[in-house]
């Protein structure tokens, strides 16, 4: 009887007793490759678990303690480290699953899926979708995915292409020569107008941010009135010169150049960066132009306003003043521009440097029109 009382004082100071650490060893080898694992971008999440359990109980610590540390049952950590100790590194792959294997295409079908994407349609869109060519074909899903990627076919994609012509060739290499071998004893400007600027209030004042939550503004808002905003863009300085207008006339942008002219010494030529805008080509510009002979207009191709410097800048004065900004009035608005204008001048700019050479832009534009085999206008 004492003996049978022992016996049970003894299972159960041990059922309180901390579990032993495992015996688990990892080589200098497998803890490297192991830590690889974790560092790599590559790694699949599941595997990236099952390598720390590996490193955790090489480290010494128990089953229990990694199951905690780890969030997964005492059960699953049992099972890498047993099939960690038999195959390694491969052992925290998973098996391969049985099951019913797949059933593979015929030759036929999978010509038929193929034609059917590049030759057709359906009738419920404008491309085809997984579910729609498996509709039409009778294919299953996953063997669609699996033809597709074969043959690297996106249906779900679309590219844009830009048909050139000597034109377009001769305004790209003007352009980008200027940027990248701006000539001596001359201002090179880059010159834009964004229209339609609205004075934006918001209908319930802004909630400021604060630890754990952003700002925050009401969706509904006033609007107070547009402007407009004439900039030329220096590229050797970085410095801004703007000037706000009710609308954008030929007008209003002929005064900006004679701000413009105005503005900058007379030693100096002027070589200006504009599109293609029929406000640029007026007579009166034109005019204009001819009593001051300094100064040379170099026009981006059409479609290709991206060519022009000062639309970058416009996007900083999207950021930073005109998308969070609220104005009771255009003359705030105004004021604000003016504001980014001088901060921007003073402490922002840094020299415009462009780095894509023209043939850069010209060849693969030059390939997609021989790809397409056909011609057009700019």
């Amino acid at each position: 009887m004492l003996l049978v009382i022992t016996n049970i004082i003894k299972c159960d100071i041990e059922l309180f007793m901390p579990p032993k650490s495992e015996n688990f060893e990892l080589t200098v080898a497998d803890r490297q490759a192991l830590e690889a694992l974790l560092q790599s971008p590559n790694t699949a999440q599941s595997i990236v678990l099952r390598a720390r359990i590996a490193l955790l109980l090489g480290a010494g610590e128990t089953v229990i303690a990694v199951s905690a540390s780890t969030g997964v049952s005492r059960t699953t950590v049992y099972t890498w480290r047993n099939r960690f100790k038999v195959a390694g590194l491969d052992g925290l792959c998973d098996k391969p699953h049985t099951g019913r294997p797949k059933k593979l295409l015929s030759e036929h079908m999978i010509k038929e899926v193929l034609r059917l994407t590049v030759e057709r349609i359906p009738r419920e869109a404008t491309h085809w979708s997984i579910n729609l060519m498996a509709k039409y074909s009778g294919v299953k899903d996953w063997q669609i995915r699996q033809i597709w990627n074969t043959y690297d076919l996106k249906p779900h994609g679309l590219n844009s292409f830009k048909i050139i012509n000597p034109q377009f060739v001769k305004m790209v290499v003007d352009v980008v020569g200027l940027y990248m071998n701006p000539p001596d004893n001359a201002v090179v400007l880059s010159v834009d107008e964004k229209t339609q600027i609205q004075a934006r209030d918001r209908t319930q004042p802004m909630l400021q941010p604060k630890p754990g939550k952003i700002e925050c503004r009401s969706h509904g808002n006033r609007r107070n009135g547009t402007m407009s905003l004439f900039t030329a863009f220096d590229i050797l300085t970085d410095e801004v010169l703007g000037t706000g207008t009710k609308c954008q006339r030929a007008k209003e942008f002929l005064d900006f150049l004679r701000q413009i002219e105005k503005s900058t010494p007379k030693v100096f030529a002027l070589h200006i960066i504009l599109n293609n805008s029929s406000i640029h080509k007026t007579v009166e510009v034109q005019k204009w132009l001819d009593r001051h002979p300094r100064i040379t207009l170099h026009f981006t191709p059409t479609s290709a306003s991206w060519l022009n410097a000062a639309e970058s800048w416009f996007l900083q004065l999207e950021r930073r003043s005109i998308y969070r900004g609220v104005y009771s009035s255009v003359i705030e608005l105004r004021h604000s521009i003016n504001h980014l204008i001088e901060v921007h001048n003073a402490i922002i700019g840094k020299p415009f440097k462009w780095t894509k050479s023209a043939s850069a832009i010209i060849d693969p534009a030059q390939r997609a029109k021989e790809t397409a085999n056909i011609t057009g206008k700019n």
